[in-house]
């Protein structure tokens, strides 16, 4: 055999290895994401308060995960240092505030605040983890980013799936979350390298933020994106609460539901990442667009499930179901709205595009997470699922303006 064929080989061999071990560590790491959200009842029980008090339990890392973007950004510590280094650092150190978060949980400001000091860290986790596995495939990265998607999104379920276990208190719970994110950070310590396809240094330079404002396509990839926000996180974050609501089970019994729900997200992101691969040999703008019509169909799936969860509320033989075709759609799509991005912005500016992107879609979520919880307690969870179905709309109708080639402008 040739010896570039078998350097090829190997290369494929280690850029598997690769994406197996960094999405098992995004796995095990980002599962501090929704500690605090399925603790939530035990925790707002503690307080002697409501759920409105609860949601920042959920809220503050929203928060604290949009800022972290920023810094991290706005100093461009991935580029600076080592990715493996700050992935591992950076899981270590949303570990280590997660853990102190058992030791204050009776002090409301200090549980929140210890949230959003996890959320902060966690900005080093899953962005910089994508960093380091585009690094590693030029072709075939749909479906590595698709995969290591779909391992963060059952990272995400892990907490639900722990709090269902009956006799393991909520301590114990949190305390899990910690062990994992170190186990996580373990492994890319020992595992991980960079890849031969490194990205390049790619600055934030905040004096470029209305550069996107003016780039209609860039302008309406972000919508589409606030879209999609919008939703994925008011179902995940009170997907557990819902499904209370629905059946008034035990909690051992809907933690499970929300668990599977959250996770079965997988199979969207992989069937996604594969779509889009497909397309790698076409030009910029066609791979624009038939990006844009796989948003459109997840968002259409999604939005519609949002309006038949609000009718089958109260009968979960319906809603059980439904809710697992709702978890593959909202999460499907994600993926693809940082590529896009990544595709029709200057190239000059495109880490400022997707450091805004992602901080304004995180915050936005706070917000959405917080009107859910206003909505439901005023009006009912009835009207907060139909309301959820807002973003997708909104989503396809700013994706709809990139299916046309010739009106996606994307720069060369």
């Amino acid at each position: 055999m040739p010896v570039s064929v078998e350097a090829e080989a190997r290369r494929g061999l280690s850029s598997r290895r690769a994406l197996f071990l960094l999405s098992m560590a995004e796995l095990l790491a980002m599962s501090l994401w929704f500690t605090g959200t399925a603790v939530i009842p035990q925790i707002t029980a503690l307080w002697h308060a409501d759920l409105a008090l609860g949601s920042w339990l959920t809220i503050a890392v929203q928060i604290g995960f949009s800022l972290g973007a920023v810094i991290f950004a706005l100093f461009n510590l991935p580029d600076v240092f080592s990715p493996v280094k700050v992935l591992v650092f950076s899981a270590l150190a949303a570990a280590a505030v997660n853990a102190a978060f058992v030791f204050v949980a009776a002090d409301p400001l200090s549980a929140i605040l210890l949230r959003g000091a996890t959320g902060f860290f966690l900005a080093g986790v899953y962005p910089v983890g994508m960093k380091i596995i585009a690094g590693w495939f030029q072709r075939g990265r749909g479906l590595a980013l698709g995969i290591m998607i779909g391992a963060l999104t059952v990272g995400s379920a892990v907490p639900h799936a722990a709090n269902s276990i009956g006799g393991i208190p909520w301590r114990g719970v949190v305390l899990l979350g910690s062990a994992q994110a170190v186990l996580g950070a373990l492994i890319v310590a020992f595992g991980v390298r960079e890849g031969p396809f490194a990205m390049p240094q790619s600055r934030f330079d905040p004096a470029q933020i209305l550069e996107i404002v003016r780039n209609r396509s860039l302008r309406l990839a972000n919508l589409g994106y606030l879209g999609h926000m919008w939703e994925l996180y008011s179902m995940w974050g009170w997907i557990a609460v819902i499904f209370a609501v629905s059946a008034g089970w035990s909690r051992n019994t809907f933690e499970a539901m929300a668990a599977l729900a959250i996770a079965i997200g997988a199979i969207g992101c992989i069937w996604a990442g594969a779509a889009s691969d497909r397309l790698q040999d076409q030009s910029a703008t066609t791979r624009v667009a038939q990006r844009a019509w796989v948003t459109i169909i997840a968002m259409a799936i999604s939005s519609v499930c949002c309006l038949l969860a609000a009718v089958v509320l109260h009968r979960p033989v319906l809603l059980i179901p439904l809710s697992m075709i709702w978890g593959i759609a909202v999460i499907a799509d994600s993926a693809q709205f940082s590529t896009i991005i990544s595709e029709v912005s200057d190239k000059n500016y495109v880490g400022t595009a997707l450091t805004c992107q992602v901080a304004v879609g995180f915050l936005l979520t706070a917000a959405v997470i917080r009107l859910m919880a206003a909505i439901a307690s005023h009006y009912g969870w009835q009207w907060a699922l139909a309301s959820m179905a807002l973003g997708p709309w909104l989503g396809i109708w700013a994706m709809s303006g990139l299916l046309h080639p010739r009106r996606a402008a994307v720069p060369r």
